[in-house]
């Protein structure tokens, strides 16, 4: 039985559909764009609205690896995060939006089968508290705020490409 066929009830299902919320405002934002304006850094920063569908969907896989495996599963792939906030040469809007979805369900699918309450270290990095756990509740609140914070900055750079806004 996969997410869609289940119904989520009570915490699951507030947390599904405020992640869905989420990342339905950052794939609104870049709506009807061509893989050219997708790619266009109309600020100062790297960021393109396409490297930040790639890096969202990097970050929401990394995290999905954690609630199943700890930080050694999230680590397990190397990441090329300066190239994490750009569109490379053979990548397309359509591309990595396919991609993102693919991570959602697999994420949607983790929110409705574990349990919220596990909890794992955290990787050793400078932003954590050395010896810190999260729980799978806790990183799902993570990836709301992170998916949140990047839908916010992706409407910034829109409005910036065509004038158009999403959450204005």
């Amino acid at each position: 039985m996969t997410t869609s066929e289940r119904v989520l009830t009570g915490e699951r299902a507030d947390l599904a559909q405020t992640l869905a919320l989420h990342r339905d405002f950052l794939r609104q934002t870049v709506r009807e764009l061509t893989d050219e304006q997708a790619a266009t850094r109309s600020t100062v920063s790297e960021l393109c609205l396409g490297g930040l569908i790639k890096h969202v969907a990097t970050v929401e896989e990394r995290w999905a690896r954690f609630m199943v495996g700890g930080a050694e599963a999230m680590q397990a792939e190397p990441v090329d995060w300066q190239g994490a906030f750009r569109m490379t040469d053979g990548e397309t809007l359509a591309g990595l939006l396919d991609r993102y979805a693919e991570v959602a369900a697999r994420t949607d699918e983790l929110i409705a089968t574990l349990d919220l309450d596990a909890a794992r270290p955290l990787p050793q990095a400078p932003w954590f508290e050395p010896g810190a756990t999260w729980t799978a509740r806790r990183v799902l609140l993570h990836l709301i705020a992170e998916t949140s914070q990047h839908a916010g900055h992706a409407d910034i750079l829109r409005e910036s490409i065509d004038g158009a806004r999403t959450m204005g």
